[in-house]
């Protein structure tokens, strides 16, 4: 197949997708409704291009639709949905929230190191393994994949110097967890008031509604202007060199000064068009899902199984010590290891209104990846 077929192919899946995605969501049948429960429509759009792929046997993986998500429609959602956020509406992000995101990366950092010197303790092999053949060198990548993102995870690849075998594995398992990982805090956030209940934690938000535009101009006037801002600003940094989290960064403050600006500005329209962004951009994710060549030694997998598993353990018990809502884990564990696609998506199946902060949380975790990383590092440097 041609690559210009190629294309064609992941471009209808991508389309057909999205359209499927937003069309079951309208739908009211009961069976339907119990599905969605379980299975959001946002996860669907994740699973479909990934079952076609494996399906037909396609590699959609590097498509130019992955390059365009990247440069143009990511961008495109963080403007629009940080634009969505008024500044009344900031102190939903309170100290407790990042403290338990700030504790899911500590661990991230520093809970490897720790693994492999108990694993040591139980089977001396396990030193020879990760410490002697340095499989270590694989378990830093992963800290700069799950907090800071792709960006993070090559600067510490060649910090760690990681050999490219090795690399490669550690890509397709990272992706592996990650998008299982993805699906179980699908679930887990619908189902936090029910341990926000059992634990005796106040649930609710001090949800701020973002302002309504209190104009004489008609709501299409608005509209227009609303979305003819944002194109222009999207064209605008264009012409800017900026690398992919300067680009983050500058659009989210732009976004946010242009919902609390602009005083026509259509808070809600912004909003419903970033949750068709992220549909999209889940879509052309799906596309790359790829479970083959997968060669790792057991007991490295088992490790970061461990690992994931106890990272979510630590900021469950920081939120339910400090009496913050159980939400704020499922969000920021998405903001530590989804990052900026998946942290928003997540939080959309709980409450559409904290996906700006589930953005800032994600950009924090963008920030911060390298540096928590460089420790993981050194702190294997000391073994």
């Amino acid at each position: 197949m041609n690559s210009l077929s190629t294309e064609v192919i992941g471009f209808i899946v991508v389309i057909l997708t999205v359209g499927f995605v937003q069309s079951i969501n309208k739908v009211e049948h009961k069976v339907v409704k119990v599905i969605l429960d379980w299975f959001p429509t946002i996860l669907f759009a994740y699973v479909i291009p990934a079952g076609f792929t494996h399906l037909f046997n396609y590699d959609l993986s590097t498509v130019y639709l992955h390059d365009l998500s990247r440069s143009w429609i990511i961008p495109f959602t963080i403007l629009t949905v940080m634009s969505a956020l008024s500044f009344k509406q900031l102190k939903i992000v309170g100290v407790k929230p990042i403290i338990v995101f700030v504790a899911g990366s500590l661990v991230i950092a520093t809970l490897p190191v720790l693994l492999v010197i108990i694993f040591g303790w139980l089977n001396p092999e396990n030193t020879e393994l990760f410490i002697g053949q340095e499989y270590w060198k694989g378990l830093a990548p992963i800290v700069g994949g799950w907090i800071g993102g792709s960006t993070s995870q090559l600067i510490l690849k060649e910090l760690a110097e990681t050999p490219e075998a090795l690399f490669l594995s550690i890509l397709v398992l990272d992706n592996i967890l990650v998008n299982i990982w993805t699906i179980l805090m699908f679930q887990f956030i619908k189902q936090s008031n029910r341990l926000n209940a059992r634990w005796g934690i106040d649930p609710e938000f001090p949800i701020v509604e973002p302002p309504t535009p209190n104009n004489e101009l008609s709501l299409w006037k608005i509209n227009a202007i609303t979305l003819g801002v944002i194109l222009a600003i999207m064209i605008g940094t264009y012409f800017i060199p900026m690398s992919f989290l300067m680009s983050i960064v500058v659009l989210s403050i732009a976004g946010l000064l242009l919902g609390n600006i602009i005083p026509i500005w259509n808070h809600a329209l912004v909003l419903k068009v970033a949750g068709v962004s992220i549909v999209l951009i889940m879509a052309i994710l799906g596309l790359k899902l790829n479970f083959s060549n997968l060669s790792l030694p057991v007991n490295l997998i088992i490790l970061v199984l461990i690992w994931l598993i106890l990272h979510f353990v630590a900021m469950l018990a920081t939120a339910r010590i400090l009496k913050t809502n159980i939400a704020w884990v499922a969000i920021g564990s998405m903001a530590n290891l989804g990052g900026i696609s998946t942290a928003p998506a997540v939080t959309s199946a709980y409450k559409k209104e904290l996906m700006p902060h589930a953005i800032v949380l994600a950009i924090l975790s963008m920030v911060t990846g390298t540096s928590w990383g460089m420790l993981t590092i050194y702190l294997f440097g000391l073994l």
